[in-house]
């Protein structure tokens, strides 16, 4: 870095930290901060950002500066002029924002914590750690115990196939057609698309992908390859497949993969970092079978909205060995003798963390936040089927569980131009995975009634626009 380099970036710091501290913007300022921003995306973020989210930026940029319960606020360019906006959230930050955009309850015990200290030491004891796993026992299914915290869903999901490993003695993952674990190497592994894995091929080369639902195809999976003498460590699953589409297996699923999973002494991995915390109808989606996998992740909507924070949680016999580890597992004391094998995420479980997801479970828990997403989501998807009877060229399919729902339309394009059509009027959604053929709802839980209706009238002109659009 020259000094000319330095001078100027202490300028444009500056420059940033006066937007940030400033309780409003002029126009002026608005205009800078969207021009500022399409560059800063297009020259140091990525390039293809923007044309990728197309149903948002055709004419310029939207800026989301604030964001208040159930929406997104800021400013953004039409026809050369700067506007103010407000957008109804109905995407939730793909899970994001159960609990609404900084909801007041979760945000003053934050500003409380950050009041105090916001980082921990990495050696001394920090409580919040320690308080926020014993709560997260309590609300878990079952004995589902011992829990690890981390930053990002990704990085959970490699800790719960590492503790699989070091649990079981086994090499092999089953996993299925669709899935989707994150994008870091092991993560990406498991992964069932074939779009966001063939460029890094070869990857983890013992995994075995099956059909999403068919228990008979796990079990075939797991049989074949301990009879050619490979040992598998873990089965890992989505309880619901939630970036393919909301794809809801068949009734029984899980309850059959858990039994073949203890049969063959397999430890059983459930993803809930979408499904989890409340936003499928039950605090985590494996409840609905009355299941408990031996281990769980869970994220999302974990930090209120406000903190990332997510992790695992296991059963004691995964942790250490009990009367009730399976009889090939090799787990033994290695846990509890090197407490760092599994992981050490500098920032895992720090206190500003702990106590956005302390705070939010306690939020949950007073206002009943499953239920809110049942009764919800049951009363979006009876509006949908009146919406599929009405057009039924268009949309052709609904389905979900709470409020993670989704619809399905004939083809990317055709889903493309609904979202855009939603979001000319004040409604932001998005598509699933790598295109728009479905199209997800899923907004906080906290979405007023006022606001559902509102949605739901804009869904019907933003389809009947695409109808007339399309000729369908």
């Amino acid at each position: 870095m020259t000094l000319t380099d330095k001078n100027k970036a202490l300028e444009e710091a500056r420059r940033v930290v006066g937007y940030i501290e400033r309780d409003a913007l002029t126009t002026e300022e608005k205009k800078t901060i969207h021009d500022d921003s399409i560059a800063n995306f297009n020259e140091n973020v990525n390039p293809g950002w923007l044309e990728y989210r197309k149903s948002v930026s055709t004419d310029g940029a939207f800026i989301e500066w604030t964001d208040s319960v159930d929406t997104f606020d800021g400013f953004g360019q039409k026809d050369g002029e700067m506007y103010d906006a407000s957008y109804i959230d109905c995407l939730g930050g793909f899970g994001i924002y159960t609990c609404g955009h900084r909801n007041p309850e979760i945000l003053k015990i934050v500003q409380a914590q950050l009041s105090k200290y916001a980082l921990h030491s990495q050696e001394l004891v920090d409580p919040l750690r320690g308080y926020l796993a014993n709560l997260t026992a309590l609300i878990a299914p079952g004995d589902l115990q011992h829990c690890f915290f981390t930053n990002g869903g990704a990085e959970a999901v490699e800790m719960a196939l590492k503790l699989a490993r070091i649990a079981t003695g086994g090499r092999y993952y089953i996993s299925t057609v669709g899935a989707f674990h994150g994008k870091s190497m092991g993560a990406i592994s498991m992964g069932g698309k074939g779009a966001y894995r063939e460029d890094y091929l070869p990857m983890i080369q013992q995994v075995q992908h099956v059909k999403y639902g068919d228990a008979d195809a796990m079990e075939a999976a797991i049989k074949n390859l301990i009879t050619v003498g490979e040992k598998v460590a873990g089965v890992i699953l989505e309880p619901i497949q939630g970036e393919a589409g909301v794809v809801i297996p068949p009734a029984g699923y899980l309850k059959r993969v858990r039994e073949i999973c203890d049969k063959y002494e397999v430890a059983l991995i459930v993803d809930e970092i979408q499904t989890g915390m409340g936003r499928t109808g039950t605090m985590f989606r494996c409840e609905a079978e009355g299941i408990v996998p031996d281990i769980m992740t869970y994220g999302k909507a974990f930090g209120g909205g406000i903190m990332p924070i997510t992790g695992i949680i296991a059963r004691p016999h995964v942790w250490q060995q009990t009367e009730n580890t399976p009889k090939s597992w090799t787990i033994g004391q290695k846990l509890i003798e090197n407490p760092w094998v599994l992981g050490s995420p500098t920032f895992g479980g720090n206190p500003l963390a702990c106590s956005a997801a302390i705070a939010t479970i306690k939020y949950m828990l007073e206002n009943d936040i499953p239920g809110q997403c049942k009764a919800k989501g049951d009363y979006i998807m009876g509006k949908l089927e009146e919406l599929k009877k009405k057009y039924p060229t268009v949309l052709k399919e609904y389905r979900g569980a709470g409020l993670l729902i989704c619809m399905e339309f004939p083809e990317a394009e055709v889903g493309y131009e609904v979202i855009k059509q939603m979001f000319d009027r004040k409604v932001m959604t998005a598509g699933t995975l790598v295109n728009a053929k479905t199209v997800r709802i899923e907004p906080p839980a906290v979405l007023s009634d006022e606001s559902i209706a509102y949605v739901v009238n804009a869904l019907d002109e933003s389809i009947a626009y695409t109808k007339e659009k399309f000729g369908l």
